[in-house]
């Protein structure tokens, strides 16, 4: 049942091999016809196709008997560690078939024709279709090895994707509470400044911002374009509190707009500005957001508070996390003492880090 189930073979095969069996067998039977006894040039038609015809009847013998014990070594030696086993055993077995096959094989054929059997000069046809069978067999074996190893490249980069991706939701997840915590800062401070129909607005634009936050919760990279719209609405959020005194100035070409960016990442760095820095009339807070070379720039003037609100420290460490799962650049950050600039990069979707899962060939 092994041999006849089609599906279950080429699993142990590595390849459906009927082509090749097929093929294989037309051409050695006549090679080895034509080596052993040159009878398409020296016998009349009919004889040269006689003797051809029992090299194809040794040959299919030898190629499927072969190939049984090749399927049934597989079946019993499966893994790539065994293969220095069931090489040896398919040596060993195969050598032993060649004989048995050729014995039972010319004790058939003189019980039909006549022909006598002679051991010593069976010794000089018998020796090359080892040698021949053997290196179909290598030939089983290497491409049963390479989808074997193949395999095992793809489960092992699989394991990675699936951990890399574990990290990334764990990370996402992790940035959402992050901006919750401050957002909730912000709203009391509104509650203990503002009128209550303030406050219920400044709720209702909360809930627009969480409503982007489901929509892309599942991305690893989104188009800069729908970041920028995001932050808009988070920046519009805390305008609601500091009105004039937070100042953004955009400076971002329309062809950059199509590049990827990390998700709530700008938002995040926007956040970390406004959190840690004093904003009043008196010092108000410009953020310059632009885009030069591919590359994000956020870069505010150091206006430190008196006193710290309390910090996750989640914010940077993030987006760092979150680039270096995903591609091979990873965001810069410089700070001078008086002003603090990060440069993220900007992505097409072919940076992402490539896997050996994807190779088909």
């Amino acid at each position: 049942m092994k041999l006849l189930n089609r599906e279950r073979r080429i699993r142990l095969l590595g390849f459906d091999d009927t082509a090749f069996v097929v093929a294989g067998i037309f051409v050695l039977s006549w090679v080895t016809t034509y080596l052993f006894n040159s009878s398409f040039f020296t016998y009349s038609f009919w004889d040269a196709f006689f003797t051809w015809f029992i090299s194809l009847f040794f040959t299919i013998c030898n190629w499927l008997f072969m190939r049984a014990i090749v399927i049934q070594l597989r079946v019993k030696y499966p893994e790539l560690r065994e293969s220095t086993k069931r090489i040896t055993y398919g040596l060993l077995l195969l050598v032993l078939s060649v004989f048995v096959i050729d014995f039972i094989g010319n004790i058939i054929l003189h019980w039909i024709f006549g022909f006598s059997y002679h051991p010593i000069r069976r010794i000089r046809v018998i020796l090359p279709v080892v040698i021949i069978s053997v290196m179909v067999q290598a030939i089983y074996e290497a491409i049963y090895h390479f989808v074997k190893l193949k395999k095992a490249i793809r489960e092992e980069e699989e394991a990675k994707q699936m951990m890399v991706q574990a990290q990334l939701d764990a990370l996402r997840n992790q940035a959402q509470p992050h901006f919750l915590f401050n957002t909730l800062n912000t709203l009391r401070d509104i509650i203990d400044e503002n009128t209550k129909e303030e406050a219920k607005e400044f709720v209702d634009k909360i809930a627009d911002v969480y409503r982007f936050i489901l929509e892309s919760g599942n991305s690893d990279l989104i188009s800069l374009r729908n970041e920028m719209k995001f932050v808009k609405s988070y920046i519009h959020i805390q305008k609601e509190r500091f009105g004039d005194n937070l100042q953004l100035k955009y400076d971002i070409p329309d062809h950059a707009m199509h590049l990827m960016i990390v998700p709530m990442s700008l938002q995040l760095l926007l956040e970390n500005a406004i959190k840690h820095n004093v904003i009043s009339r008196s010092k108000p807070l410009l953020i310059d957001v632009k885009v030069k070379e591919d590359i994000l720039v956020v870069e505010n003037k150091i206006q430190r508070k008196s006193s710290q609100t309390p910090s996750t420290k989640l914010g940077l460490k993030n987006i760092e996390r979150r680039y270096n799962l995903i591609s091979s650049q990873s965001p810069k950050i410089a700070n001078d003492g008086v002003t603090f600039k990060i440069s993220l990069p900007l992505l097409e979707s072919s940076n992402q880090k490539l896997s050996y899962a994807d190779i088909d060939h």
